[in-house]
């Protein structure tokens, strides 16, 4: 059975079963706030990573930076 599944789906059997699970656990009408969520999370990851290599370089900190 499972030699069928791989066939019709390549290797990509394990993500569709995440992507199956994801869709049943938070349902269609989460997961748009939750890809919101994620996007934004990444976005201010970047951010704060941005910042610290601009911090690092001058070789000094503010005291917003400390904050």
């Amino acid at each position: 059975m499972s030699v069928v599944l791989a066939e019709l789906f390549g290797g990509d059997l394990p993500i569709i079963l995440v992507i199956v699970a994801v869709l049943l656990l938070f349902g269609g009408t989460k997961l748009p706030k939750f890809a919101r969520g994620l996007g934004s999370a990444s976005h201010e990851f970047k951010k704060g990573l941005e910042e610290g290599a601009e911090g690092s370089k001058s070789g000094t900190t503010s005291t917003e930076d400390q904050k």
